[in-house]
C-alpha cells in the first residue's frame, strides 16, 4: 500500500496575530569601518543620571534575590516627585508593557480601539494581539484631531490611545483639547495618554494628564524613563490611573515584572532633578538650532515639542528620504526611516550631542546641494 505524506496540523494563533507587522527598532548598523552615530531611537545624548548609575553599584550581592514585586520604592519615589498617590501607580517593563496590558485588559475580539494616523506603532500591535480591531482616526497636519477621534467612536469602542506629544510627529495636543476628548468619550471607554516625551514640553497650554486622571475614572497616563532620564536599557515605565484600573493591571501583570536594577535606578533618577534639567536645557538649545539649519537647507520640519524632529524631503528623484538615508548612512549617521508610519517621504532625527547635531546639519546641507555623491548609491 502506497504511503502518502501527511502534513501535520500546526498550532494556529488567535485571530489578529497574523495581521501584526512586528515592531522594528531604530537601526544601529552602518558600513564596516564607519563610526556609527545613532540618532534613530530618541535616546538621551546626556546618558543616565549619575545618581542612577551609582544606585546600580553593589547590586551584584543581591542578584540571587527576587525584586520587590510591588516596586514600592520606585512608586513612592514617583509619588513624592509628582505629588501622587503611590497606590494609583503601576510600574512596568517600559511603558510598552503597560500599553499592552491595557489593551489586553479592556479590548478583545469584537471590540474596537481607536488610534491616530501617525500614532506609536505599539498601539496597533497591542490591539491586534488582544484580538481587537484598530480603528484609525485621521490626523491634521501631523497632529492629533479630537473631532476625528470622536467621529470614530461606536458602541464597540473600548479604548483610545493617543501619544501626547506625538511620536513620530513631535506635535502636541493642548490640554483644553485633551480635556474635551475625555469629557466626550463614554464612561466605559478607557483613554490612554501616552506622555513618553512630556518632560520636553515647555508650553503653558500642555499637560501630561495627571489632572485628568485625578478626576476621571477612565483616563490613564503612561510615562517612561527611556527618554529624558536616559535609562532605555533598563526598560522602566509607569502609569497613573484610577484605583479600579490599577487593580486590573496588578491582577494581570507579571508578579516580578520590574527587576531590581530598574527599581533602584529609576528611584534614583526620578529624584535627580538637576540631571533632568540639564537634559531639558540641552534639548531646548539644540532642537530649534537643528530645525532652523534643516529648514535653511530646503527641508520641511514638523514643529516639535520632543527630543526629535520629523523631516520631510522633496519628492524629486535623488533628493527623497530614501536617498538621504543612504547618503547619511555612508557618513555614519543613523536616522529613522518612516515607511512603517506611512511617511515614506520623511526621516526622524533625534537631537544628539553638539558634535552630532553639527554633523547632521552639515550632511543635510551637502545632500540638498548635491555634494559628494548625494543621492547616489
Amino acid at each position: 500500500m502506497q504511503q502518502t505524506d501527511v502534513v501535520p496540523a500546526l498550532p494556529k494563533p488567535r485571530a489578529g496575530i497574523e495581521r501584526i507587522e512586528a515592531y522594528v527598532p531604530g537601526s544601529a548598523q552602518v558600513a564596516a569601518g564607519v563610526r556609527a552615530i545613532k540618532l534613530s531611537s530618541n535616546e538621551s545624548p546626556l546618558g543616565a543620571s549619575p545618581a542612577a548609575v551609582a544606585a546600580l553599584a553593589g547590586l551584584g550581592t543581591s542578584l540571587a534575590l527576587y525584586p520587590d514585586g510591588t516596586a514600592k520604592k520606585l512608586r513612592e519615589a514617583l509619588a513624592h516627585r509628582y505629588g501622587l498617590d503611590s497606590a494609583r501607580i503601576v510600574c512596568g517593563a517600559g511603558s510598552d508593557e503597560l500599553l499592552n496590558l491595557l489593551a489586553h485588559a479592556y479590548a478583545g475580539p469584537g471590540d474596537e480601539g481607536i488610534i491616530t494616523q501617525y500614532g506609536f506603532l505599539v498601539y496597533k500591535i497591542a490591539l491586534l494581539a488582544a484580538g481587537a480591531t484598530p480603528v484609525i482616526a485621521r490626523e491634521v497636519d501631523c497632529a492629533v484631531n479630537v473631532d476625528a477621534i470622536l467621529a470614530c467612536v461606536t458602541p464597540r469602542t473600548k479604548i483610545v490611545f493617543i501619544a501626547n506629544p506625538g511620536n513620530p510627529t513631535g506635535s502636541f495636543l493642548p490640554f483644553a483639547e485633551v480635556s474635551r476628548l475625555a469629557r466626550a468619550l463614554p464612561g466605559h471607554v478607557v483613554l490612554v495618554l501616552d506622555a513618553a516625551y512630556s518632560e520636553y514640553v515647555t508650553r503653558n497650554d500642555y499637560s501630561a494628564g495627571i489632572e485628568l486622571v485625578s478626576r476621571a475614572h477612565n483616563v490613564v497616563m503612561t510615562r517612561t524613563f527611556s527618554k529624558i532620564h536616559g535609562l532605555a536599557a533598563l526598560r522602566i515605565g509607569w502609569c497613573y490611573a484610577s484605583a479600579e484600573i490599577c487593580d486590573v493591571l496588578n491582577r494581570i501583570r507579571g508578579p516580578f515584572n520590574m527587576n531590581m536594577a530598574a527599581i533602584e535606578a529609576g528611584a534614583a533618577a526620578i529624584a535627580d532633578s538637576k540631571h533632568e534639567a540639564a537634559a531639558l536645557a540641552h534639548n531646548a538649545r539644540w532642537r530649534p538650532w537643528l530645525a532652523e539649519r534643516l529648514q535653511r537647507a530646503g527641508l520641511t520640519v514638523v514643529p516639535s515639542e520632543t527630543n526629535f524632529l520629523l523631516v520631510r524631503f522633496p519628492a524629486s528623484p535623488g533628493r527623497d528620504a530614501a536617498a538621504a538615508d543612504r547618503f547619511l548612512l555612508a557618513r555614519g549617521l543613523i536616522l529613522r526611516r518612516m515607511e512603517a508610519y506611512d511617511l515614506p517621504d520623511c526621516l526622524r532625527v533625534t537631537i544628539g550631542d553638539e558634535a552630532a547635531n553639527h554633523m547632521v546639519a552639515d550632511a543635510m546641507d551637502a545632500f540638498m546641494r548635491g555634494d559628494a555623491g548625494a543621492g547616489h548609491d
